[in-house]
């Protein structure tokens, strides 16, 4: 029998200042048994970074034809696609087909490095892609069944917290718009 995923909860509070963005959001999320509780959060970090009213996580680690979280038009256009780690070439440029933006967030320095290293030269053609690297060290602590985050950003960079714990994370632009 295979392991289900397991369904978090999350109450988050974002303030950003940036785009002028203030909103809660009550989000259920389903975390795939293969997840890490790293990848997990930057994932919650690409939704605090992106959020709207039409942005939402999709099957994710489930299915090879989504990202991890989309932004689509009332036309079902794809306004927003969100990628998280070191996808191929062949998957990016299938986004930036399909997708008006894109946004790859890398988190693990070390492979990030290496794949953006062999990846950079060949993503140059794109111009409606983005590469973030997120610097998130110790996030992974927060993920509990229930969450009530309070995230602001400012300068680009987000603070986030909890009832326990503060972390301040940076979002370092790699590549593009």
């Amino acid at each position: 029998m295979a392991i289900s995923s397991t369904i978090n909860k999350v109450s988050l509070n974002i303030a950003d200042m940036d785009r002028h963005y203030y909103h809660s959001h009550e989000l259920t999320v389903a975390q795939h048994p293969s997840e890490t509780e790293i990848r997990f959060m930057i994932r919650l970090i690409a939704f605090m970074a992106n959020a709207g009213e039409q942005l939402c996580f999709t099957k994710g680690l489930s299915s090879d034809d989504e990202p991890e979280l989309w932004q689509k038009s009332l036309t079902d256009d794809i306004e927003l696609w969100i990628d998280l780690g070191q996808p191929d070439e062949k998957r990016i440029r299938k986004a930036c087909g399909r997708a008006q933006q894109v946004i790859i967030y890398t988190y693990d320095e070390r492979k990030a490095k290496v794949w953006w290293e062999q990846q950079q030269d060949k993503l140059q053609r794109f111009s409606n892609l983005k590469v973030v690297h997120v610097n998130a060290k110790g996030v992974d602590c927060m993920v509990k069944r229930t969450m009530q985050l309070q995230c602001n950003i400012q300068d680009g960079d987000v603070y986030l917290n909890d009832d326990s714990s503060s972390h301040s994370i940076t979002l370092d632009r790699l590549f593009g718009y």
